[in-house]
């Protein structure tokens, strides 16, 4: 699992309520959520995020609620990857379930900044600053996390077969 692209950097316990506010919970449309993913936090998120973007954060990212609704707005918004100090548990586990790649990895995300563009293999256990040349280490996904990431999530794993 590579992944390539610019950051976007917030600090510690982005909550779950910034990442979607609860004024969004009545639809589960992936292109509504993206379209107001992060603007009480960031109202220049949308027009800026690019495909591909990686999000670098503090820690306990994803705090607050055990919504879906947050994972899948990040995903939705084009973010390929978060990479944070911390996460929410039930954040962490609800973003692997829809297919949203994230690492902890404290180095790295205390490093980069914003608009530096990053190169992640998360098979190695290794993130690149393309812009500094800075490299850092983190644990690889395992291969069933891998599998659920490949596949857009935990229930299209199972539609599409896959054991997990």
């Amino acid at each position: 699992m590579k992944f390539t692209g610019n950051i976007i950097k917030y600090g510690d316990n982005v909550d779950t309520d910034v990442i979607i506010p609860a004024r969004y919970l009545n639809t589960s449309d992936h292109k509504e959520l993206a379209a107001h993913c992060m603007e009480d936090l960031d109202k220049t998120f949308v027009s800026r995020v690019k495909q591909g973007d990686i999000i670098a954060a503090g820690h306990n990212f994803g705090c607050g609620s055990s919504r879906e609704h947050a994972p899948i707005a990040i995903k939705a918004s084009g973010i390929s990857l978060v990479i944070a100090k911390s996460f929410a548990r039930i954040f962490y586990r609800n973003a692997i379930n829809i297919g949203l790649a994230i690492v902890e990895c404290p180095e790295a995300a205390d490093a980069v900044s914003e608009g530096d563009e990053i190169e992640a293999d998360l098979d190695n256990g290794v993130i690149r600053n393309i812009t500094t040349g800075q490299e850092f280490r983190t644990q690889p996904f395992p291969e069933f996390i891998q599998k659920i990431i490949e596949n857009g999530g935990l229930i299209q794993s199972i539609a599409n077969g896959v054991i997990i």
